[in-house]
């Protein structure tokens, strides 16, 4: 029976990490055409999410969490020729951040799979135990 337990509060530790994955995305993807305000200043910077392995020691089980929310500051920024913007630089250049929409929208996918994947081990496991109390009442 614990077993299910746990079955349940691993796919719930699933769900909550892809849920705080689903939302970092939603930023990147709010912030993908959001200019630099001024030459000096830099524009969004992608985010992403970082996870680990927790041992839960009331259940037994290792789950997933996020351990920290970082910057991809690897990537270049893209420069874009807008010569009216406030944040243009002396060429008419603006710095856009470096957020690439399709990548975004594509682990936006991944992430909601495996959303959707906890949540039907979650239904499993409630099956499973409604079953066993079933059985027990007979």
């Amino acid at each position: 029976m614990s077993e299910l337990f746990g079955a349940m509060s691993i796919s719930a530790n699933g769900m909550k990490a892809q849920s705080t994955r689903i939302r970092v995305i939603s930023e990147n993807i709010a912030n993908a055409k959001t200019a630099a305000p001024t030459p000096d200043e830099d524009p969004y910077v992608r985010q992403f999410t970082i996870f680990k392995n927790k041992m839960d020691r009331d259940l037994g089980f290792k789950t997933v969490e996020v351990s920290e929310i970082d910057y991809d500051r690897d990537k270049p920024f893209k420069l874009k020729f807008m010569p009216d913007h406030p944040g243009a630089d002396n060429n008419g250049y603006v710095k856009m951040p470096n957020v690439n929409s399709l990548i975004e929208t594509m682990d936006m996918q991944e992430a909601q799979r495996s959303y959707e994947a906890n949540l039907g081990m979650i239904e499993q496991s409630r099956n499973m135990l409604l079953q066993t109390i079933n059985i027990l009442r007979n």
